[in-house]
């Protein structure tokens, strides 16, 4: 493995928007890693088929041989007119905007009827799932937003400050870039689904009080290592601490924190400490933007794996949990962080 072409396919992943190409890419790169085509399937969530094929298509064409490719198959029912149409009504119209009285959510089957009714194209519920697919949509659940935030200051970052942030690294200007953020994990935190056996519905056992513990994270953008500290109260003295432990950690060097706009990040008994250690620089994601800050989704994976649905009884078994799992991504740095940066 050469490492130009091993740059190649880093450039690759980092340019692409598609998902399924995204992980063609990654598969290709761990396996030049000298991971087998059972350890990467079973890290991608795929079957050890699509990985060996994956490499074929490499191993004969390159990466211009990854991308999908799909055969035409029969004419679509709908014109191209009709299906930008029908996507523009689903964004903008609820059902009873558009005649279906008291119904205010899109199901397949009345996104069928409204086929039917306004271009006389019968499709099954199935058939409309296709449809939707073609278009770039996917039958999922709401989510919420906040609504304070601000999309083109989210855009400024996306595509201005952060690539400059990316151009210093390359230049040597910064030497650590990390992202950092702060979670709460709860006695008992939220429910989620999971396989059991029908009919039946697993039970959490609660003692009705939220204790929990306090986190402060941060995750190196170039290494994947993640650092985390437990604290009882989030308060200025004990982010000043975590400060610290991540000064000690990178004893050289500039470092860049990228975080949120949290108060204690703005705190005036902060600004001495700063003043101190000069080499440390606080770039502020614009507010109200999660989804910007990969520490986020290290603390939305951790929840995920090992806190959601179960109860501590002891305030230690949430520190043991959290210890176990920081200490599991800290074996696989890189599959960590390739899997959070297609938040950016």
């Amino acid at each position: 493995m050469s490492s130009s072409e091993m740059d190649q396919i880093n450039e690759a992943m980092k340019h692409t928007h598609d998902k399924r190409l995204y992980e063609r890419y990654l598969a290709v790169r761990l396996h030049l890693e000298g991971q087998s085509f059972t350890e990467i399937a079973h890290t991608l969530g795929l079957v050890r088929q699509t990985i060996s094929k994956c490499w074929d298509l490499y191993q004969t064409y390159g990466l211009e041989g990854l991308p999908m490719k799909h055969s035409p198959g029969k004419p679509p029912k709908l014109s191209e007119e009709q299906h930008e149409q029908l996507a523009e009504m689903l964004v903008s119209k609820r059902p009873a905007d558009v005649g279906f009285e008291a119904r205010y959510t899109w199901t397949l089957a009345l996104i069928a009827a409204w086929i039917q009714r306004e271009f006389g194209q019968e499709y099954s519920v199935r058939g409309v799932r296709k449809v939707l697919g073609r278009l770039g949509f996917s039958f999922t659940k709401a989510t919420y937003t906040l609504a304070k935030a601000d999309p083109q200051e989210q855009t400024v970052f996306r595509d201005v400050t952060f690539p400059q942030l990316k151009r210093k690294l390359e230049d040597g200007d910064i030497d650590h870039l990390l992202f950092e953020d702060e979670s709460t994990i709860r006695a008992y935190q939220a429910l989620q689904y999971n396989g059991f056996p029908k009919g039946k519905q697993q039970q959490i056992q609660t003692h009705g009080k939220h204790e929990g513990t306090k986190l402060f994270g941060a995750i190196h953008y170039e290494t994947g290592q993640v650092h985390h500290y437990e604290v009882e109260q989030a308060n200025v003295a004990a982010w000043i601490r975590f400060l610290t432990m991540l000064l000690e950690a990178y004893p050289t060097g500039k470092i860049v924190l990228i975080l949120d706009n949290s108060r204690i990040h703005h705190a005036r008994a902060l600004q001495p400490f700063l003043q101190k250690h000069r080499r440390l620089e606080l770039v502020f994601l614009p507010p109200y933007s999660p989804d910007l800050n990969l520490m986020e989704g290290v603390w939305k994976w951790l929840k995920s794996d090992v806190i959601n649905n179960v109860f501590f009884k002891k305030f230690y078994q949430i520190r043991l949990h959290v210890t176990k799992f920081m200490n599991r991504l800290n074996k696989h740095p890189k599959e960590t962080i390739d899997r959070l940066l297609v938040r950016l």
